[in-house]
């Protein structure tokens, strides 16, 4: 990852969460590869996590309220909560109950109980796409998997200034895109 990461608080984010916590095969946690956790569900290469963290710095602040849609893991969601310091909030969602509830498990394991248990960092099963209307408006919304098109909700529930990061396309042809919500 050296060479990665340029800003600081990004490279604190990615060291103080330990992503051994957030896998299922913890001999290659720190591989830089995306790895299967489950549910036919992977958790995102490491050099991803750091790009998507870089992107959404400005809107990770101290006091920002940030969405992560397919929070998967729980770990970029733990990062981002880690940014958003104890005035600010990190909502991770994903559809599959059993993956939220082992994603709680990590948070545990990985001793960051505290984000859960003060609010700073919530994991709760949504359908992602239609984001977490009753939480808006946010700062920044991350997605993990790619919509064939950006859903219209998610652009709803960022506030003015809010940035959505998301792959879209089909399988075969995504694009990394990073959308502003103007006024």
């Amino acid at each position: 990852m050296a060479g990665i990461i340029s800003e600081p608080r990004v490279r604190t984010a990615m060291v103080n969460v330990d992503r051994r916590s957030y896998v299922k095969q913890e001999a290659t946690a720190y591989a830089d590869a995306p790895q299967q956790i489950g549910w036919n569900i992977t958790i995102s290469a490491p050099h991803m996590h750091a790009r998507a963290l870089h992107e959404l710095r400005d809107h990770l602040q101290p006091g920002c309220k940030v969405l992560d849609v397919g929070s998967g893991s729980g770990y970029l969601t733990a990062a981002m909560a880690t940014m958003v310091g104890e005035t600010g909030q990190a909502i991770g969602i994903d559809h599959v109950p059993d993956l939220v509830a082992w994603s709680v498990e990590n948070i545990h394991r990985d001793g960051k109980g505290a984000l859960l248990e003060s609010g700073q960092l919530q994991l709760q099963v949504a359908d992602g796409f239609g984001g977490l209307a009753e939480a808006a408006p946010f700062d920044c919304i991350h997605v993990g998997a790619a919509p064939v098109r950006v859903p219209p909700a998610l652009k709803e529930q960022l506030k003015p200034g809010g940035v959505l990061l998301l792959p879209v396309g089909p399988p075969l042809d995504q694009a990394f895109v990073r959308i502003t919500r103007c006024g």
